[in-house]
């Protein structure tokens, strides 16, 4: 039986000459080739393990093979620091039997378990021949290394080999009529199919209002190639507040109204700039007389019902200010109006808090020369009604900025001021278009309005963008406008206090038709606001300062002029409304 090469002591001395023999072959063996464990540091290979040994360099598998294990040097015998000098060495260092035998040999106790050293290398691992698995030539392109994949046996085709006879197909020599019959039916389906599509779309497309070339007739055509056309023009110079309770202040002065690079500017400066005193007098003690002021009587002052609509005196002590903008207002009234037709503006929205562009329209009235504003067949404002091609504000305001334009119809069975309850008698329908890209005051866009007796649509750039488009059948429809108003059937007179009916202002009055009011001449307004009491601007939204209901509103505004001033751009480009072109074209015949 084979026994370790360290032994311990043991409780017997005996010995068999079988053993004798063994032990001797085992040592002749352990001499020639000897053991990991005999060198000095454990764990260090022997020759033939590809771990170098101290002071040699790494061997290849191929070397033990090779190599005649005794041509190389001898290695040093194992001498554990925990064991004394072995006794079975000869004095020249090798081991013999004799040794083994004449010496006492440690006896390992029959109750003692034999464990191998920590400390001592661990056994020999088998030389082995091992050849890396063969790899591909290199290619200059490193996408290209990869082992070879395997092919994978193509799919048997289903491809026939030869076309079919009339004896591989026999469900041919008999047929029915019924399959026949099936094949037409479903021909003419498709047929019927295409035909309906056809007729839906020509309906569609006829349906779809528009006034064709040859129904127009030129009106105006303005393209502001030099001076302002006084043929097509006049100026509303005022600061009375055009009854929207508006801040600003409308002159002829040639740095709020002027024509540049074929372009019409309507410019909004600071009154402060412009006026003595500075901004001291806008807020107080200061008084203005607006030169070349149009307006009429009957107007006033927006601050104050007793000031004069072409003076403006503020006072801290009364709460009144000098308008605080500067800015302008065109309209085409007494000059150029239509009827029915189309209205055409090519326009850029300013920027900046609180301004207020509008291209709208007004009634002329039973004469060219009536002076008064919206004064039309029908009665004052709002009763002939008021149409608003586009309105914009400033690009960040929440409640629908310059990325939003819209337009509105507005009229009423009674005059502004008339009753209590204007408000609830004043009908809007209004519509708007948005973009999700940028806003309409980063360049030019065509805000048009079509109009006849039977339909009206606005809309931004092209048709598919319509703010409004409703058709105008007759007085007993749920079109006319009388019947979409809603009004109520009485309402309280503001003079007398009394109630009174609600009538329909315009069921014989001028023989009006299914479109009145909108049945009359109509002016073109251009003009740029800033701020107002109207609503247009909702309280205690995008940071207004001031209240619609305030007596203070245009002081609260005038009050806050460093923070809005500085949201107006420097450059006149973008501050400014810029028109391009105005077009104004009537039904041929009206």
């Amino acid at each position: 039986m084979a026994r370790p090469f360290f032994l311990t002591a043991s409780s017997s001395d005996d010995h068999s000459t079988q053993d004798d023999h063994e032990d001797s072959r085992n040592l002749k063996r352990r001499t020639r080739d000897p053991p990991p464990s005999s060198f000095t540091f454990p764990f260090q290979s022997y020759p033939g393990n590809p771990d170098p040994i101290p002071g040699t360099s790494r061997r290849r598998s191929l070397d033990s093979v090779h190599r005649n294990p005794f041509d190389s040097p001898r290695l040093p015998t194992p001498n554990p620091p925990f064991v004394q000098e072995s006794p079975y060495k000869s004095f020249n260092g090798s081991f013999s039997l004799s040794n083994l035998q004449h010496s006492q040999l440690p006896r390992a106790s029959s109750a003692t378990t034999i464990f191998r050293s920590p400390f001592l290398s661990p056994a020999s691992r088998p030389s082995s021949i091992w050849s890396p698995p063969p790899l591909p030539p290199l290619s200059a392109n490193p996408s290209v290394i990869a082992l070879p994949l395997t092919q994978k046996k193509p799919l048997q085709s289903t491809r026939l080999k030869a076309k079919l006879t009339d004896i591989d197909k026999p469900w041919l020599a008999k047929k029915r009529r019924c399959e026949s019959g099936s094949w037409w039916v479903t021909f003419f389906a498709i047929i019927l199919g295409i035909v309906a599509a056809a007729a839906l779309c020509f309906q569609g497309w006829t349906s779809v209002d528009i006034l064709q070339p040859s129904q127009l007739c030129l009106v105006m055509q303005d393209d502001f190639t030099s001076s302002l056309d006084s043929n097509n023009w006049s100026l509303d110079v005022e600061l009375g507040g055009f009854g929207n309770g508006e801040f600003e202040m409308t002159t002829e002065d040639p740095s709020n109204v002027y024509i540049s690079n074929g372009q019409l500017y309507i410019m909004p400066t600071l009154t402060s700039d412009s006026i003595d005193g500075g901004y001291t007098a806008v807020m107080d003690g200061g008084t203005y007389q607006l030169p070349g002021c149009t307006a009429g009587s009957g107007h006033s002052n927006s601050t104050s019902s007793n000031s004069n609509p072409c003076t403006a005196v503020s006072s801290a002590q009364s709460g009144t200010v000098i308008n605080p903008v500067m800015s302008g207002r065109l309209n085409t009234r007494g000059k150029q109006t239509i009827k029915y037709g189309r209205v055409e503006v090519r326009a850029k929205l300013p920027q900046g808090d609180w301004l207020w562009p509008a291209i709208w329209m007004l009634p002329q009235g039973n004469s060219t020369g009536n002076s008064s504003q919206g004064t039309g067949v029908y009665g004052a404002w709002p009763i002939s009604g008021e149409i608003d091609a586009t309105r914009g504000n400033l690009p960040s305001y929440p409640a629908q900025g310059s990325n939003y334009v819209r337009s509105s119809l507005n009229y009423g069975p009674f005059a502004g001021g008339s009753t209590t309850t204007t408000a609830n008698l004043l009908k809007s329908i209004y519509g708007w278009v948005s973009t999700k890209r940028g806003n309409f005051a980063d360049g030019f866009h065509v805000y048009a309005f079509e109009w006849t007796g039977e339909w009206m649509r606005f809309y931004t750039d092209d048709r598919l963008q319509a703010m409004i488009n409703l058709k105008i059948s007759s007085k007993s429809s749920d079109s006319y406008f009388f019947n979409v108003g809603g009004f109520p059937g009485v309402a309280m007179n503001a003079s007398s206090g009394k109630e009174v009916v609600v009538e329909d202002p315009w069921s014989t009055a001028y023989g009006g038709s299914a479109a009145a009011p909108f049945d009359q001449d109509f002016y073109l307004v251009i003009d740029l606001a800033v701020g107002g009491t109207s609503g247009w601007f909702p309280d205690s939204v995008g940071g207004k300062m001031w209240y619609d209901g305030s007596a203070t509103a245009m002081r609260d505004f005038a009050a806050a002029q460093s923070t809005w001033s500085a949201t107006w751009p420097s450059s006149a480009d973008e501050r400014a409304f810029r028109i391009d072109y105005v077009k104004m074209w009537k039904l041929c015949g009206t």
